[in-house]
């Protein structure tokens, strides 16, 4: 493993800190605590953190174009006005399936979200993958899913990288700008069971993978073509997503969990659950804002 200075961005409790998403226009990160239902956006310069609760298992936030936020939460998409705190449900997904729940996502270079759901009791094969378009349609692209993860696109905007992290692989697709559609599925790189299971996932501008390892302690860093070229020590167990971020986009933020930890292992990560950034020598592109 690679040592890097890995600094506490904010010591906060998450039970579920997840979907890092940085919001370039305002200099803030975007970060959920899934079951908390809370959406916090952080201010890097200033430490403060504030979040919007709403009332429901939150996987990811981000900007939308229009105004306000879109988010995936338990019952479909929503969209969040931040200066009222008032949440909408936009498009109900899955309503059937009433033991699933909203996962990750991120925004396409066109402007539509996608976005994965799962099972909240971790039954394997029960979630999918979700693309939904600016006329805010929704469309199931895969499906037999356990826990969909690590969206993300290469530079190119070619490629989409997506992560089914009970299978630990990193799978990759030929990704259709104009049609959203996908082809030439493949895997990129495959995990040992060993090493612990991949969770979200940023790509630079070089192309390299940054991969969240949840109880793993780490960051893997992968090639495109799926070669393992670095593992970042963390200090914590459970990291599970990042993102880039910074005026320079620079700045890798980590989110963590304590959700699952004995209580011994819990006095032993005293920062489980907080947020963390690192320099990484590389640049990540500004996420794509959504367009619905």
């Amino acid at each position: 493993m690679r040592t890097r200075q890995v600094d506490l961005a904010l010591r906060t409790p998450a039970d579920l800190g997840e979907g890092p998403w940085w919001d370039e226009e305002r200099n803030e990160l975007l970060w959920v605590d899934i079951f908390a239902g809370d959406i916090h956006r952080f201010n890097p310069r200033t430490g403060r953190d504030r979040s919007i609760n709403v009332g429901q298992p939150v996987g990811m936030a981000a900007v939308r174009e229009a105004g306000g936020l879109v988010c995936a939460v338990r019952d479909g998409i929503g969209f969040v006005d931040e200066d009222s705190g008032n949440f909408t449900l936009a498009i109900p997904v899955e309503l059937e399936r009433t033991g699933n729940r909203m996962n990750d996502g991120a925004c396409d270079p066109a402007g539509r979200l996608w976005v994965g759901t799962m099972a909240t009791d971790l039954s394997p094969g029960k979630g999918a993958l979700y693309r939904i378009g600016t006329g805010l349609e929704s469309t199931r692209i895969l499906d037999g899913v356990s826990i969909s993860n690590g969206l993300d696109w290469s530079p190119d905007g070619k490629t989409l990288y997506h992560i089914d992290s009970s299978t630990r692989r990193i799978d990759a697709y030929d990704f259709d700008f104009y049609s959203g559609g996908l082809s030439r599925g493949r895997t990129l790189a495959e995990l040992p069971d060993e090493i612990a299971t991949p969770d979200g996932m940023a790509v630079d501008t070089d192309g390299t993978l940054w991969v969240a390892m949840w109880d793993g302690g780490c960051i893997r860093r992968y090639s495109p073509r799926g070669d393992l070229l670095e593992v970042v020590e963390l200090p914590v167990s459970r990291p599970t997503s990042v993102a880039f971020g910074g005026t320079n986009m620079n700045k890798l933020y980590v989110t963590s969990a304590r959700n699952g930890l004995t209580r011994d292992q819990l006095a032993s990560e005293p920062l489980a659950g907080s947020l963390f950034v690192l320099d990484t020598g590389s640049t990540g592109l500004p996420p794509h804002p959504f367009l619905g």
